[in-house]
């Protein structure tokens, strides 16, 4: 596992499933979807997490094995990103839910559900997949359960679009003031500066 070199990705969301929406680029650098294949899949699920070095190889082999079963499950995904990303954008933007969007959401938690327990952690507790690193769509687990602790806990007042121009990237905002407008200020927000200051230049050349 220690050879695999997967992508960065920019984990800037704030939540695991704000993260998972972002991996598309939306424009950002062009279009992009960075989960083309499960094994994709598994290595943003290293990269963000939710899976160990040990975990992901083990899930790499299973999709090897099982390439039909492992299409699935990345089909499985990108419907259910498509669903995350439609319910928090309308709720970032006040409006109403895409119908079938919590219907996705709510089948994809009724796999964890019921594999899943609270156990003891070093401060409180935690939940366990008891499946962990198993089975082909233990990915989508936390993921789900993600989004429905999102939704049902909040903060929603908090979720945000990036105001970079073809951006779509979803965030928390945790600012003080809630005045975050980007989703990276390093990408959309340095790009939207130099943008500005074009604008101006070419302005005052006139």
């Amino acid at each position: 596992m220690a050879a695999w070199n997967p992508p960065r990705h920019d984990l800037v969301g704030g939540r695991l499933c704000l993260d998972f929406c972002n991996t598309t680029d939306n424009g950002r650098r062009g279009p992009e979807d960075r989960l083309e294949s499960y094994g994709d899949l598994v290595r943003w699920g290293w990269r963000a997490g939710i899976l160990t070095p040990e975990e992901a190889a083990r899930l790499a082999r299973l999709g090897a094995s099982s390439p039909a079963d492992a299409s699935m499950v990345r089909k499985r995904a990108v419907r259910l990103r498509d669903a995350l990303t439609s319910i928090f954008s309308s709720v970032a933007e006040g409006r109403g839910l895409r119908p079938g969007a919590l219907d996705v959401l709510n089948h994809e938690l009724s796999g964890p559900m019921s594999r899943s327990r609270v156990v003891p952690a070093d401060r409180g507790f935690t939940w366990l997949w008891t499946e962990g690193g198993g089975a082909l769509d233990c990915v989508l687990w936390p993921i789900a359960r993600s989004g429905a602790d999102l939704l049902t806990e909040g903060p929603l007042n908090a979720i945000r679009v990036c105001e970079g121009r073809g951006c779509g990237w979803l965030f928390l905002d945790a600012s003080r003031n809630r005045t975050r407008r980007w989703c990276d200020m390093r990408i959309c927000g340095n790009r939207a500066k130099a943008r500005r200051h074009h604008e101006r230049t070419k302005a005052g050349a006139a």
